[in-house]
């Protein structure tokens, strides 16, 4: 006991601005194992959001005088569970709660150091697994899973959540109340699910990190074309999934994905902030620190999938782990002529049998004008033409313009450049645009 209490001394008092900035850097490392410890005691993820909110103030009141604990994420966890207890006392008698939750009778007389009150626990990994699956479960919107996600597991405050998706903050605080309300009447249970569901649900809370990926990647809305604040979380998420669950090749095949897409960014804008594409970027600009660790991860992905296949636990590669073999194709090219089209040709029509989509065929479409000539995939991309998930997507008449362009035939490729101007709400991709049609234009 002594020496514990030796370990867990505050440490000499620091600068209330230092303190402020060590009480935000704990809540981003240590907020999802809180509450996930929290919740696994109440069986509410709003209750333990509450709690742990509780905890944080208390840090902020308390720490610039009494120096930051040697153990913060401790500390939070010890305050917040006596938090939770006083709030049992008063709803119903102690001695019946405590024998329900087996708290020991010891937290019944108060102590100065909430450390004292610790009970170090071996469910970290497992809480915030189950807290990932019960921030994204299925009974909730896209949207409201997203925003729990980013606040519950990410540590991000309503206020970042609003400004990452643009969003004024009272609307994204109203749809994350309403999330945590979604839950409590479903009475959906803090557990990691099993069986059969436990595939489908993992697709799901797979779904929802590349969605915050994809929005700061290419964002949909906005002055920026992209916002690397929502990649660098959707990254920070997939390691901390892929971790909770080695054995699953989807989370190493979407953290590969992630970070080799990711090494991109560097590139992916001018001197002026325009846009540069793919094909155009400055390889020597790429992050060569994410494509390594991404190969790394896509190694682990493919290796965990062999097994699973040897196991007979599975027959095929996850769309993740393809969608990350084919950013591995480009990583690995010096330049865009020494890229292996045919294999992404072919990775494509993997991945549009695996997981059907008109999307997946547009993006065929654009392998295979660079394998096999514009015309050929103009021909695909002109069978898209009605169907109904790529109405009002702006991407459809740019990669169609862009064909036309390569084909010589400006006056359409103008049209459809500024049709595709006119249906993004992104106001750096816009201008891009229009800038195409001018040249086309202009022959």
């Amino acid at each position: 006991m002594s020496q514990q209490s030796a370990s867990q001394r505050p440490a000499s008092k620091q600068p209330p601005e230092q303190v402020r900035r060590t009480v935000e850097a704990v809540w981003r490392i240590e907020s999802a194992r809180l509450i996930a410890a929290l919740a696994r005691v109440t069986g509410d993820v709003g209750l333990a959001e509450d709690l742990a909110q509780d905890a944080l103030v208390a840090a902020l009141e308390q720490w610039p005088a009494r120096g930051v604990p040697d153990n913060p994420g401790a500390w939070l966890t010890a305050v917040a569970r006596r938090r939770y207890v006083d709030t049992v006392r008063r709803a119903i008698t102690f001695e019946r709660k405590a024998a329900e939750l087996d708290i020991q009778a010891k937290l019944d007389t108060k102590t100065e150091n909430p450390m004292d009150e610790i009970e170090f626990d071996s469910h970290v990994t497992d809480d915030v697994l189950k807290l990932i699956f019960t921030a994204c479960h299925p009974v909730l919107s896209r949207d409201g899973r997203v925003a729990l996600t980013l606040k519950l597991v990410g540590g991000l405050s309503t206020e970042q959540v609003a400004r990452a998706f643009l969003v004024p903050t009272p609307t994204m605080a109203a749809r994350i109340t309403r999330a945590k309300k979604a839950l409590a009447d479903a009475k959906v249970r803090f557990e990691v699910p099993v069986g059969p569901e436990l595939a489908h649900r993992f697709a799901s809370v797979l779904e929802v990190v590349y969605l915050i990926f994809n929005e700061g990647y290419a964002a949909t809305s906005g002055e920026s074309w992209y916002r690397a604040e929502l990649c660098d979380e959707a990254m920070r998420l997939g390691r901390m999934l892929s971790a909770l669950a080695p054995d699953e090749p989807e989370a190493h095949g979407l953290v590969a994905l992630m970070e080799i897409q990711a090494s991109r960014i560097p590139a992916r804008t001018g001197p002026g902030g325009q846009p540069v594409t793919l094909l155009e970027q400055d390889r020597a600009r790429w992050n060569r620190l994410l494509i390594t660790h991404g190969l790394a991860a896509l190694a682990t992905a493919t290796a965990t999938a062999t097994a699973a296949n040897s196991a007979g636990q599975t027959s095929q590669r996850g769309p993740y782990l393809l969608q990350a073999e084919l950013a591995a194709c480009h990583a690995r090219a010096g330049t865009a002529a020494d890229t292996d089209w045919p294999r992404i040709v072919a990775l494509y029509e993997t991945l549009g049998a695996l997981a059907p989509s008109p999307v997946i065929e547009l993006n065929r479409a654009v392998a295979v004008a660079m394998a096999d000539g514009p015309a050929k995939a103009l021909a695909i991309v002109d069978s898209l033409a009605d169907e109904p998930a790529l109405r009002g997507y702006h991407l459809l008449p740019a990669v169609r313009a862009d064909l036309l362009a390569r084909l010589g035939q400006a006056d359409q490729a103008r049209e459809e450049f500024e049709r595709a101007a006119a249906l993004t709400a992104n106001d750096s991709e816009r201008a891009h645009l229009l800038r195409r049609a001018a040249a086309a234009a202009a022959g």
